[in-house]
C-alpha cells in the first residue's frame, strides 16, 4: 500500500517513519518539507537511519503525490492541512487523508474558527473523527480522518463510559492533564528550554487550550446533548507521555460496580485499551513507544466523585500511532498491524 506523508519533519511526523518502516504491508512513496526539501530524512533523525533514507520533496510535487498515493498523513501545523487535503482530494478523488492536525477534528467549522483563528476552506469535505475505538464504523467508510489530539485521546477514552451510560453530571467534569514536552513540537522556544523545564512543572492555557472544544464536541455527542468542562493543561519535564485525571460527580444512586461495567462494556473488546480496573493506577511509562492507553478508575464514596485516569504516549496513541491505526481501519488492514509492540522499559 503506497503511502506518502506531508510535514515528515516534526515530532509527530519522524514517529510515523519509526513506525510505517516496520509496516509489513505500508510502502513509503514521498515525504515532504517545505523548510528542508531534498535532505535525507536520517540526517535530520539519525536514529532512522536503515529504516528510512529517502530524500525530503516538497508540495510542489502534489500532483505526483496526490496520483501516486493511496493514502496522505498531513503533519502540518492547523490552517495547512484543509488547503493540502482540498487539493488532492480534487487531483485524485480516491486518495485517503489521515490529517493529524486540528482541521478535520470538527463537525462544527464554526467552533473550529473560533477557536483557530482561521477560516475553514474545505467545509465541503465529510471528515470523520478518528478515534477509532469509539468511531471504528465511521473510519471504515472514511476519505478522510480526522485524527484526535493527544490530550483529548486520553481525556475522552477515559471519560467516555461514563458519559456514554448516564453516570456522571455533565456539568461536574473537570479534567486535569499533564504531558511531556514533545507535545509542544520541535521548534525552539523558551517555554520548552531545558533550563526553563527541568525540575518543574507548570500549568498552561488555563480555561484556553484548544483541546477544550474537541473534548466538548465528542463528549457531547455520547451525551446527546451539549456540555461544558473545565481542562486544565500541564508541562511535565519527560519527552514522553500524557497523564490525564478526570474528575466527576456520580449521580444519584450510581454503584461502583456499576461504573466497572461501563468500562468494560465499552472497551472490554478493544486491544488497545488497557483496563487496569477500579483502583488501577496508570504510569506513562508504561504505555511509553506503544499504541496502548492504560485507563484506571477509582470511586471516592466520601464525596460522590469518579476519578478516571488514563495514560498515553502522546506520540503515539496520541498521534502517529493512532493515524496508523485508523489506516488500517480504512483500508480493511488488520487494526495491530505495524502497532503491536510491548512498551519500553525502563
Amino acid at each position: 500500500m503506497k503511502i506518502s506523508i506531508v510535514g515528515a519533519t516534526g515530532y509527530t511526523g519522524a514517529e510515523l517513519l519509526r513506525l510505517l518502516a516496520a509496516h509489513p504491508v505500508a510502502e513509503i512513496l514521498y515525504i515532504t518539507s517545505e523548510s528542508q526539501p531534498d535532505t535525507p530524512i536520517h540526517e535530520i533523525y539519525p536514529h532512522l537511519t536503515r529504516f528510512c533514507e529517502k530524500r525530503l520533496a516538497s508540495l510542489a510535487d502534489l500532483d505526483a503525490i496526490a496520483t501516486e498515493s493511496q493514502a496522505i498523513f498531513i503533519g502540518l501545523p492547523h490552517g495547512h492541512a484543509m488547503e493540502v487535503g482540498r487539493k488532492a482530494t480534487a487531483i485524485n478523488p480516491n486518495v485517503k487523508i489521515i490529517d493529524l492536525g486540528a482541521d478535520y477534528r470538527f463537525k462544527n467549522f464554526d467552533i473550529y474558527e473560533q477557536w483557530y483563528k482561521v477560516p475553514h476552506t474545505h467545509r465541503q469535505a465529510q471528515a470523520v473523527y478518528g478515534l477509532t475505538e469509539l468511531n471504528r464504523s465511521q473510519v471504515k467508510q472514511a476519505g478522510i480522518v480526522g485524527n484526535p489530539g493527544c490530550y483529548t485521546t486520553a481525556s475522552i477514552l477515559a471519560l467516555a463510559p461514563l458519559v456514554k451510560a448516564g453516570l456522571i453530571d455533565l456539568r461536574s467534569i473537570i479534567i486535569d492533564a499533564k504531558s511531556g514536552v514533545s507535545g509542544a513540537g520541535r521548534g525552539l522556544s523558551l517555554g520548552s528550554h531545558f533550563t526553563e523545564l527541568f525540575e518543574s512543572v507548570k500549568a498552561y492555557n488555563v480555561a484556553g487550550h484548544r483541546h477544550t472544544p474537541e473534548i466538548e464536541a465528542v463528549l457531547g455527542e455520547l451525551a446527546g446533548q451539549e456540555l461544558v468542562i473545565n481542562f486544565t493543561p500541564h508541562l511535565i519535564p519527560v519527552a514522553r507521555g500524557i497523564l490525564s485525571t478526570c474528575y466527576a460527580q456520580l449521580q444519584e444512586g450510581v454503584s461502583p460496580e456499576a461504573v466497572d461495567a461501563a468500562y468494560s462494556s465499552l472497551y472490554g473488546d478493544e486491544y488497545f485499551v488497557r483496563l487496569l480496573g477500579r483502583g488501577g493506577y496508570p504510569v506513562t511509562k508504561n504505555t511509553r513507544g506503544t499504541n496502548f492507553c492504560d485507563l484506571g478508575w477509582h470511586v471516592d464514596k466520601r464525596t460522590g466523585r469518579v476519578i478516571a485516569i488514563a495514560a498515553i504516549d502522546n506520540l503515539v496513541k496520541g498521534a502517529a500511532g493512532q493515524a496508523i491505526q485508523n489506516m488500517n481501519v480504512m483500508f480493511a488492514i488488520e487494526e495491530r498491524t505495524g502497532l503491536d509492540n510491548a512498551p519500553l522499559y525502563p
